[in-house]
C-alpha cells in the first residue's frame, strides 16, 4: 500500500501575501514528504474558487516540487480535461516536459473541472464533458506513439510531431477522479485508476472499491483509454495527528468544516466559509453548515440525496498516531492500494500540518511498511 498527499492551496486568508504563503507552505510540506517516506504527492487544477482551491496552475506547483525532491512521485490530481480548460495537445506537451525534469516520476489524473464557477469562466458546457475527458485521455494514450500524431473524433488533428516525448512509454499512469459509484465504475471501464475523492468515509470506499472491483472483472477492455491499463484505488484519507488527540480532533474537524462550506458555497450557493476561531463548537458549527445546506437544497427544488451532506462527515484519521493507524487499517482491509492524505485544509496551521506529516512517516507509514516485523506506534522510529 502507498502513502501520498495531496494539494488544493486551501485558505482561509485570501490576501495576496497570505496567498503566496500558503503556496509556498505547501511545497515546504510536499518537500518534508518526500523526507519522511511518502510516496506520491497530488495537486489539483481547480480555477476561480476563491477560498476552496487556488491551485489553477498544478503543472508549476509540481515541477518546483520536481526540482525540490529526487524520489517522490508526482501526481495531476487532476489536469481538467474538456477542451475549453485544456486542448488535448498542450496537456499532453506539459505533461511530457514534467515527466522529463522529473525523470520519469509524473501521474496523470483526469477530471471534469465540474462546477459552474469553473465552466462558465473557460465557455465549457456540462453535457460536454464526459465525452471531452474520454476523448482528451485517448489523445493523451497514442499522441507520442508514432513520428506524428492525428486524430479524427470531436477534434480533428491534421499529422504533428508532439514533442517532447515523456520518459514512461507509451505514456505516464493514467487516473481518474471519482467521488461517486458511476465514475468510479467508469475508470474500470477506461482501464485507467480511482482517485476516489469523498469524505463520507469507510463504508463508502468500500462501496466505491468493490464497484471498481466488479467492473473490473466484468469489463470486456472494448472501452479502454490505453492499451496498458492501469487497475489502482486510491482513497482519500483526511487526517491530523497531533501527541494531543483531543486538540488534532479539533483542529482537523475545524479545517474540515471549512473545507464542506467552501466547497458547497460554489456548489450549491450557501455562505461562504468561515475561519471560526481556535476555541470554535466545531459540533455547532457543523450542524449549523448542515442546516444551511439542507435549506439550499429545498429552496432549489431538488431531491435530497444520502451523501448531501458527506464532506461534513469528521470520521477520518484525527488523532495521535495509534488513531490514524486504526482508521487507516480499514482502508487497508478494504484493499485500498493508495492513502490519498488530505492535510491541507484551509484553517489548519503550517506547524500542525508538518507535524502531521511527520507523525505519518515516522509512526504510521512504518506500522504498514513493516508488517512481518510487528512494528508498532512505540517502536517505530
Amino acid at each position: 500500500m502507498k502513502f501520498s498527499m495531496i494539494f488544493e492551496a486551501q485558505m482561509a486568508d485570501t490576501s495576496r501575501p497570505a496567498e503566496q504563503q500558503v503556496i509556498r507552505d505547501c511545497v515546504e510540506q510536499a518537500v518534508l514528504a518526500e523526507e519522511v517516506g511518502f510516496d506520491r504527492v497530488w495537486a489539483v487544477e481547480h480555477h476561480c474558487l476563491k477560498w476552496y482551491a487556488h491551485m489553477s496552475a498544478p503543472e508549476i506547483f509540481l515541477t518546483w516540487v520536481a526540482a525540490r525532491t529526487s524520489r517522490i512521485r508526482i501526481g495531476h490530481g487532476v489536469v481538467c480535461m474538456p477542451f475549453g480548460y485544456n486542448h488535448p495537445l498542450r496537456a499532453a506537451e506539459r505533461i511530457a516536459m514534467l515527466d522529463v525534469l522529473s525523470g520519469g516520476r509524473l501521474d496523470v489524473g483526469a477530471g471534469r473541472g465540474a462546477t459552474l464557477q469553473e465552466m462558465s469562466a473557460f465557455g465549457v458546457r456540462p453535457e460536454d464533458t464526459y465525452a471531452q475527458v474520454e476523448e482528451s485521455l485517448r489523445i493523451i494514450s497514442n499522441c507520442w506513439r508514432d513520428k506524428e500524431f492525428e486524430w479524427e473524433g470531436l477534434l480533428d488533428i491534421s499529422p504533428h510531431p508532439i514533442l517532447p516525448r515523456p520518459v514512461q512509454d507509451p505514456h505516464p499512469p493514467l487516473y481518474l477522479a471519482c467521488t461517486k459509484v458511476d465514475t468510479v465504475r467508469l475508470a474500470a471501464e477506461w482501464g485507467i485508476g480511482a482517485l476516489v475523492l469523498g469524505f463520507a468515509g469507510a463504508d463508502e470506499i468500500r462501496l466505491m472499491k468493490q464497484t471498481y472491483d466488479e467492473a473490473i472483472a466484468t469489463r470486456t477492455g472494448e472501452r479502454f483509454v490505453s492499451d496498458h491499463p492501469n487497475d489502482w484505488f486510491s482513497a482519500l484519507c483526511p487526517t491530523t495527528i497531533l501527541d494531543d488527540r483531543d486538540e488534532a480532533f479539533r483542529v482537523g474537524a475545524r479545517g474540515q468544516r471549512f473545507f464542506a462550506e467552501a466547497i458547497m458555497h460554489w456548489n450549491l450557493g450557501t455562505p461562504p466559509p468561515r475561519a471560526g476561531s481556535a476555541d470554535e463548537d466545531t459540533a455547532a458549527a457543523i450542524d449549523e453548515a448542515v442546516g444551511n445546506v439542507h435549506a439550499k437544497i429545498s429552496e432549489m427544488n431538488i431531491p435530497l440525496s444520502p451523501n448531501a451532506t458527506s464532506t461534513f462527515n469528521i470520521e477520518h484519521a484525527y488523532g495521535n498516531a495509534q488513531d490514524a493507524i486504526r482508521y487507516v487499517s480499514e482502508l487497508e482491509a478494504i484493499g485500498c492500494d493508495e492513502i490519498m492524505c488530505m492535510i491541507q485544509m484551509g484553517t489548519i496551521p503550517q506547524e500542525v500540518m508538518l507535524e502531521t506529516i511527520r507523525q505519518f512517516g515516522h509512526r504510521v507509514i512504518p506500522h504498514f511498511r513493516s508488517h512481518d516485523q510487528d512494528v508498532t506506534v512505540s517502536d517505530a522510529p
